[in-house]
């Protein structure tokens, strides 16, 4: 988009809009906005056809065509109409071009964008008003540099009910919903407590509570067969058994019962033990029995945010996999098409599968209505929150109703992670698979040689070159560049090889992934972007050429082999760079019970050794006399 002169069709730089808004630059004759370069117009119904014309306040401008043009683009793109603005001296005339429907439909995309905005300066214009009434209050006390204004306290236990009355008002509204769907089997309630206890030590040492402030809830029984949570659900059952699945993973067994009890629930387990199904399954039962039927919620029932693409698409592949009732979903993230993405959530859908960035992105231009979802999932919420997403999680909820029902998954259980649940779910019950401690996979076999940086190309060259025609390897780098750095190396010696990071197109990382998956090329050399939501289960190795940045990424890439029932290799690389995190990656061996490297546990020791001198020489060091500024 450009803003170009009436008379003329060129279009100058878009900062000469900004410059006559400022009135720093420019006549103050008449402008008006223009498709971009190489748009094809749209022809009104009728050669004779007159366009739509109305007056806009010129200060509203800049909130029509948004930031760059978004905005107007978007409202083209969506009622295929040519919208042109001409500047005026205090208004603007808007003339819309197209069909007499689609007229209709970008004016009144347009009003409400006026009126959202005149909306929020009065609320504004309400705070500031405060002050002249408040003005009679102040008192004047003398004092030596003359009198001086005290100003009044502010009352928060006013703002506070204020804002509580707001969010009643916000979701007084609402449709109601339902969340408990459990029928428990004759088998699963007749388990004694002892049984239980003894399935669930046997079981990955599966250990449940309850978060509820007060009185504890008891915890439902698992269920040990797919029959025991879905008996009441044929379809389901169909589709189960047309996947071919023998038995429930141990953490699909413990939250499903709580899932469909309505309980919102944590659950914290490693990569590839099935927590994706964990929380599908229930969810579709949960979007095909509310009481409003699907057609008429005027939006998506289900929300699952994840931290990457590839994760998302790997979720949305396994919503398809297991169809129910004709269950639509979509899958919106960064990189894809943001048009196809508007146009297929316009189209109505019941699943919504996104990355918060692109969601956030498309939620504050209204094109996606969050307040008729009801079941919320944050997976793998401890990389988003690595990733920097916290911010865009925080203003999509605030647009999701309160009582919905919420479902946190995650392969770690930091303190970041306990403050996100505390704000996002409420009394839920939680599920961890093994231990809250940090350890990997105990079918992979953990190889740690301690290395310098000049001789890590001739080791991973070694070991290349040693792999069998069946073997299939992630290598993991630390950064992009060496990413490409590597890649290139190996192509030019003849070895099939692809890269997979942040910087490549979507459709190269799609091929990339496709490639690795078939069996096309065995090696795939990714950055952390590939250590989680990377569901390849004949990966045969993982090569750290790099080290992590901590060690909860190495837990997740070392996982990334040994699924399903199959052992796998990791080999890590570490240099004297990395002696920081020797200790962490000593207690992560030991729990696995792996062999510990002398030189791993010398460059521990050293480190240890090294810390409590600089800790000591702080202690002995004389905090000195202030110094004094004048």
């Amino acid at each position: 988009m450009a803003w170009a002169p009436q008379q003329k069709r060129a279009e100058p730089n878009p900062r000469d809009f900004r410059a006559r808004q400022d009135g720093r630059g420019g006549s103050s004759g008449g402008s008006g906005w223009s498709g971009p370069a190489g748009h094809t117009e749209v022809r009104a119904s009728g050669p004779g056809e007159p366009p739509l014309c109305f007056r806009l306040k010129n200060n509203m401008i800049g909130v029509v065509i948004g930031r760059g043009g978004s905005k107007i683009k978007d409202i083209q793109a969506t009622t295929s109409t040519k919208i042109q603005i001409i500047k005026g001296d205090c208004e603007a005339e808007v003339k819309i071009f197209g069909t007499k429907d689609m007229k209709a439909k970008a004016k009144a995309t347009i009003d409400a964008l006026v009126k959202k905005q005149e909306r929020g300066h009065h609320s504004e214009s309400r705070v500031d008003s405060a002050a002249p009434q408040a003005s009679a209050g102040k008192e004047l006390r003398p004092d030596n540099t003359g009198a001086k204004q005290v100003q009044p306290l502010i009352d928060w236990d006013q703002i506070r009910a204020e804002v509580v009355e707001w969010e009643k008002r916000k979701w007084a509204d609402l449709p109601p919903i339902k969340k408990n769907f459990y029928v428990e089997s004759e088998a699963t309630s007749s388990l004694s407590e002892a049984e239980v206890d003894m399935w669930r030590k046997e079981n990955f040492d599966i250990m449940c509570d309850d978060l509820k402030d007060g009185q504890k809830r008891p915890i439902p029984n698992p269920t040990w067969q797919f029959e025991d949570a879905f008996h009441p659900y044929p379809e389901l059952m169909k589709s189960i058994r047309r996947a071919g699945f023998q038995k429930p993973t141990p953490i699909q067994s413990q939250a499903w019962p709580i899932i469909l009890k309505g309980i919102d629930l944590i659950g914290v387990a490693q990569t590839g033990t099935g927590k994706t199904l964990s929380y599908l399954m229930p969810g579709f039962i949960h979007l095909n029995n509310q009481p409003i039927p699907r057609e008429e919620r005027n939006g998506a029932g289900m929300l699952v945010l994840t931290p990457t693409r590839e994760l998302a698409l790997q979720v949305e592949a396994e919503c398809s996999k297991y169809s129910y009732k004709g269950l639509k979903s979509v899958c919106i993230y960064g990189g894809g098409s943001r048009e196809r993405q508007i146009r297929d959530i316009t189209k109505g859908i019941d699943i919504i599968i996104a990355t918060p960035g692109r969601l956030n992105d498309l939620q504050m231009n209204n094109f996606v209505n969050l307040r008729s979802i009801t079941y919320l999932v944050l997976d793998e919420a401890d990389k988003m929150l690595d990733l920097g997403f916290e911010h865009q999680i925080m203003k999509i909820l605030l647009d999701v109703r309160p009582d919905r029902q919420t479902i946190m998954t995650s392969a770690t259980w930091p303190d970041t992670i306990r403050r996100l649940a505390q704000s996002y779910l409420k009394q839920p019950m939680i599920v961890y698979v093994g231990t809250l401690d940090l350890v990997a996979v105990n079918t992979v076999k953990q190889n740690v040689i301690v290395t310098t940086e000049e001789e890590k190309r001739s080791l991973i060259q070694e070991f290349l070159q040693g792999l069998s025609p069946h073997d299939k390897v992630i290598v993991f780098v630390s950064r992009k560049l060496v990413a490409d750095d590597l890649s290139s190396d190996l192509s030019i010696q003849g070895i099939p090889v692809q890269s997979l990071h942040g910087d490549r197109e979507q459709h190269d990382r799609e091929r990339a992934l496709e490639d690795f998956r078939s069996g096309k090329v065995k090696i795939l050399i990714a950055t952390d972007l590939a250590s989680r939501g990377l569901d390849v289960n004949d990966v045969t190795h993982v090569y750290n050429y790099d080290f992590p940045r901590n060690i909860e990424e190495y837990v997740h890439r070392v996982g990334r082999t040994g699924r399903a029932g199959r052992t796998g290799v990791s080999v890590t690389l570490m240099t004297q760079n990395d002696w920081k995190i020797a200790i962490e990656l000593i207690k992560i061996l030991k729990r696995a019970n792996q062999s510990v490297p002398e030189d791993l546990l010398t460059m521990a020791e050293r480190f240890k050794m090294h810390k409590q001198k600089k800790d000591t020489g702080k202690k002995l060091k004389s905090p000195g006399k202030p110094r004094e500024f004048y």
